[in-house]
């Protein structure tokens, strides 16, 4: 049986395809337990907010350089959609997240050794479809359809 790992991924960031050395992507979900005199007795939902970064070798992070070119600046770079694709022969993982909006982090990441110099892009989900995962949503339709 073949499994996934973190070779299987290809990331895009809108219609750019990139290939990293590292991703993330984390979902902080503010929900926590109600309490009647201390005794836990059902839950609010609190908000929601995801974030991650993308590490890439130089080559692969002209690409990011480009589109900030087309842009005017890496200020003005638009929200993109970030998809995470992975397959085996036996497992299949997408994961969308949208309306991501990119930062520089770490600009340069350079040692002595013989290891590819290294750049981290991090980004935060603005989109109201927010992540996906295979397709199904993190949100109830409720929750973002009241929104303007």
């Amino acid at each position: 049986m073949s499994k996934l790992s973190g070779r299987d991924i290809d990331v895009t960031i809108g219609s750019y395809r990139v290939n990293i050395d590292e991703a993330s992507l984390s979902i902080e979900d503010a929900t926590e337990a109600t309490k009647t005199r201390g005794v836990p007795d059902g839950f609010i939902e609190g908000e929601v907010s995801a974030t991650g970064e993308l590490k890439l070798n130089s080559g692969e992070f002209a690409t990011i350089l480009d589109a900030a070119k087309e842009a005017g600046s890496f200020r003005d770079l638009p929200t993109f959609d970030l998809v995470f694709n992975a397959e085996s022969s036996d497992e299949a993982l997408n994961i969308e997240a949208f309306d991501c909006k990119l930062r520089l982090s770490d600009l340069l990441n350079a040692g002595q050794n013989s290891e590819r110099l290294m750049h981290t892009v991090t980004f935060e989900v603005t989109g109201r479809e927010f992540v996906k995962v295979n397709g199904v949503p993190y949100l109830r339709q409720g929750e973002i359809e009241r929104l303007n």
